[in-house]
C-alpha cells in the first residue's frame, strides 16, 4: 500500500494550493514538481512546495531521491533507462522471472524478449488481481517506450505499454495540445473548453485540443484526429491552418484528480500548435471529452490561471502561448528566465525521434 505519511503530506500540499492567487511561476510549479522529495518530511513541512530536483541546484539531493527509484531498461545490457518505477509499486507489481529481471540489488528492471509481450501479460496480471486502481481506466491504446538505441535495436521493433499502466513504470509519454484563438476587434480571444466531470481532472478547464501520441502516430496526425474528436474542427481547416510551435517538456506526479494512485511519476513531452480562426469557426463537443467551450479574453483566461481553474499541464502550455506572443514578457513578469526554462525541461530519459 502507499505509504499513509506520503499521502497525507501529498493532500496538504494540495489544499494550500486551492482558494489562493497563484503566480506565474506558481503554475509551472503545480506541474514541474514531485511529491517524492517530502517522503521523509513530515505533514507538518508538507506545506512546502518541491520541485522535481535539477541536479545541478543539489546534487545530493537529486542523487538521493533518484537512488531510491528502480530504474526500467528495455534490455539487460541496456545502459540508460526509460523510466524509474516507485519501490512500493514494485513490491506490488506481479513479476514474473518468465518475463522480467528485477535485481533488487542495483535496483534494474528490465523485460525479457518480446519486451511488449512482458509488459502487456503483467499490467493485465495486475488489473486482474485489482492491484493499481489507475489501471482500473484501461484503455486498450498504446503509448511507445523509446530507447537510447533507436537505430540499433534488440528484440521488439517497438516497445509499447498499454497507455493506463504507462505511470507505474514512470516513462515518458506524449502529447499534443493545440491552443484555437481569434483576432478579434476586441482582441485576441481563446476557444477555451471546459473538462467533462466524469473525465480525469473532471469539470477543469483545458486547451483548445488535447490528447495522447499513440504507438505508430505522427504528432500532426494526432493533432488532427483529436481536433475532428474533440471540437468537430474540420480535417481541412486544420491541416491548412494549425501551426506547429515547438514543445514543452516537464516532470510531474500525478494527483487524485488524474484518477489512481497518488504520487506516480510522469515525464512529459507535448508537441505544441496554435490555429488561428475566424470568428466565423465555432468549437462543438463531438465526443464525451468536455462540456463546452467559451470564448475568452486574454484577461479572462490570465484570471481563470490565477485561480488555478486550468489542468495543470495545459495551464503551462498557455504559458508557453503568451511567451510566443509577446504577452507575458520580461517587462511584466520577473521570473521570466526561469518560466522560459523550466517549460523545456531536459528529462533524463532517451525521447521521441523524428521521422
Amino acid at each position: 500500500m502507499v505509504n499513509e505519511g506520503y499521502t497525507e503530506a501529498l493532500s496538504a500540499i494540495l489544499e494550500t494550493t486551492e482558494g489562493t492567487m497563484k503566480s506565474t511561476l506558481d503554475l509551472v510549479n503545480d506541474c514541474d514538481r514531485s511529491i517524492h522529495q517530502i517522503e521523509n518530511h513530515t505533514t507538518s513541512n508538507a506545506n512546502k512546495k518541491y520541485s522535481f530536483p535539477y541536479y545541478d541546484d543539489d546534487p545530493q539531493v537529486y542523487t538521493k531521491l533518484v537512488d531510491s527509484y528502480y530504474k526500467l531498461y528495455t534490455q539487460p545490457s541496456s545502459s540508460k533507462p526509460v523510466g524509474y518505477v516507485l519501490p512500493w509499486v514494485v513490491k506490488q507489481m506481479p513479476w514474473e522471472d518468465k518475463w522480467w529481471i528485477v535485481d533488487h540489488d542495483t535496483k534494474r528492471i528490465s523485460p525479457t524478449l518480446p519486451q511488449s509481450k512482458a509488459i502487456d501479460v503483467t499490467l493485465r496480471k495486475a488489473k486482474e488481481l485489482g492491484t493499481f486502481k489507475v489501471l482500473e481506466k484501461w484503455r486498450n491504446e498504446l503509448y511507445t517506450i523509446h530507447r537510447e538505441d533507436e537505430l540499433n535495436r534488440i528484440g521488439d521493433q517497438t516497445i509499447t505499454v498499454e497507455r493506463s499502466g504507462s505511470p507505474l513504470f514512470g516513462i515518458v509519454t506524449y502529447g499534443v495540445h493545440m491552443t484555437t484563438y481569434v483576432k478579434t476587434e476586441d482582441g485576441m480571444k481563446i476557444w477555451v473548453p471546459k473538462r467533462a466531470q466524469g473525465k480525469t481532472y473532471g469539470g477543469m478547464l483545458d486547451n483548445t485540443v488535447a490528447g495522447g501520441i499513440a504507438t505508430g502516430e505522427q504528432p500532426f496526425e494526432c493533432i488532427v484526429r483529436e481536433a475532428a474528436e474533440e471540437a468537430s474542427f474540420p480535417e481541412e481547416l486544420v491541416r491548412s491552418t494549425a501551426k506547429p510551435c515547438g514543445t514543452i517538456s516537464y516532470f510531474s506526479f500525478r494527483d487524485e484528480r488524474a484518477g489512481g494512485e497518488s504520487g506516480l511519476l510522469q515525464p512529459e513531452v507535448q508537441y505544441v500548435y496554435d490555429m488561428e480562426v475566424g470568428v466565423d469557426v465555432v468549437p462543438k463537443p463531438n465526443d464525451d471529452e468536455v462540456e463546452d467551450f467559451r470564448l475568452w479574453t486574454i484577461e479572462e483566461v490570465q484570471k481563470a490561471l490565477s485561480e488555478g481553474l486550468f489542468k495543470p499541464n495545459c495551464a503551462l502550455l498557455l504559458l508557453d502561448f503568451f511567451i510566443r506572443h509577446g504577452i507575458l514578457n520580461p517587462q511584466n513578469e520577473r521570473n521570466y528566465v526561469e518560466i522560459v526554462s523550466r517549460l523545456h525541461r531536459k528529462l533524463p530519459f532517451p525521447t521521441m525521434t523524428g521521422i
